[in-house]
């Protein structure tokens, strides 16, 4: 209790002004939670008070088309996440009256919910005493407790949520376990953490062994996938291009771009166009041009992408093309966007 009762105090002088804190309605801390999952504060804000506007309820979320919640959601990243949000949202309004779940159990089988967001939606909307682990809370306690099993083990997801769950505040979970990650992100940080200021700094055992900078431990992630992108980039004389919806379990799924040949390495200007894709995909009367000698290098979790655009001139697009005026509302990845914020050609 003493530990609890000393997080809630630093808590109560020390916590940020967040929107989401002001409210108890499951729709906006739900929301929050799925977009704050592998995103800053400061990043994700702007598109909390975006989506709130657009969507001020769940039933006006579960209403919107998929390509307008993605739109909204570009440059977040984690697309699935925007999926899921809006998968959710349609169930919740169509299937529940609008009514999220008011408990751990039933909030845990929603699309995208996972330990994580089920436990920070039940204690802080229903005060609900249920553990909440995430990266702040793993190393917050990996520090305290000296602990080096690694956070992204099985071993470790089962040791830490016990740990939580142990130290929780049953009375009052719910300032509980925002104070526990508040303080990951405030006074625990994973450079440069505030240990002289630190309330438990006669405690914790990282501190005490001069091992702060070794925990968390994790896991080294697997090999990093080297992919290549070469994206054909129409323009007509109708002032038009094209653009293909992605599909299938892969990045980006359900984004728009341009068309796409990846290739196995880098090739020169020569070797590609004497592909016999780039034939069927531009036809005869078409003259093509390399945008950018030097690959844009795009840095996913586990796949890093090396992108270069072609330009393809001609007099009529291939397949029904779109006006370049309306490229803007169509969501595309951050890579696409930032090739379109600098590309002007004369008729854009």
């Amino acid at each position: 209790m003493q530990f609890s009762n000393v997080l809630i105090n630093w808590y109560l002088t020390s916590k940020r002004d967040l929107p989401w804190r002001k409210t108890n309605d499951p729709y906006r801390i739900w929301l929050s939670e799925i977009m704050l999952q592998q995103t800053r504060v400061e990043q994700g804000m702007p598109y909390y008070f975006r989506f709130i506007e657009a969507f001020p309820s769940v039933f006006h979320l579960a209403e919107a088309s998929q390509q307008e919640v993605l739109k909204l959601w570009q440059g977040l990243g984690y697309y699935s996440r925007a999926r899921n949000l809006h998968d959710t949202a349609k169930y919740i309004a169509e299937e529940c009256d609008g009514i999220f779940p008011d408990n751990y159990k039933e909030l845990k089988k929603l699309k995208g919910v996972g330990d994580y967001t089920a436990s920070a939606v039940a204690s802080i909307c229903y005060n609900e005493p249920v553990a909440v682990v995430d990266g702040n809370v793993y190393r917050v306690l990996a520090r305290y407790f000296g602990s080096d099993t690694p956070i992204n083990s099985s071993a470790g997801v089962k040791e830490f949520k016990a740990l939580a769950t142990e130290l929780l505040d049953k009375e009052n979970p719910s300032a509980f376990n925002q104070a526990l990650m508040e303080f990951g992100a405030l006074q625990c940080k994973p450079k440069n953490p505030l240990c002289v200021s630190c309330p438990f700094n006669n405690s914790c055992l990282a501190l005490e062994e001069n091992r702060i900078s070794e925990l968390p431990v994790k896991l080294k992630k697997g090999k990093i996938r080297h992919r290549f992108f070469n994206y054909l980039v129409f323009y007509s004389e109708e002032n038009t291009t094209l653009l293909h919806q992605r599909k299938g379990k892969g990045i980006w799924n359900g984004l728009y771009e341009f068309p796409l040949i990846e290739t196995e390495k880098q090739l020169t200007a020569l070797e590609f166009l004497s592909l016999e894709e780039i034939k069927e995909k531009t036809g005869e009367n078409s003259s093509i041009q390399l945008y950018n000698e030097k690959p844009v290098v795009h840095k996913l979790s586990h796949q890093h992408i090396y992108a270069r655009f072609w330009l393809v001139s001609l007099k009529k697009t291939p397949a029904k093309g779109i006006p370049m005026s309306k490229i803007a509302k169509y969501p595309v990845p951050v890579l696409i966007q930032n090739f379109l914020n600098e590309y002007e050609p004369a008729d854009y």
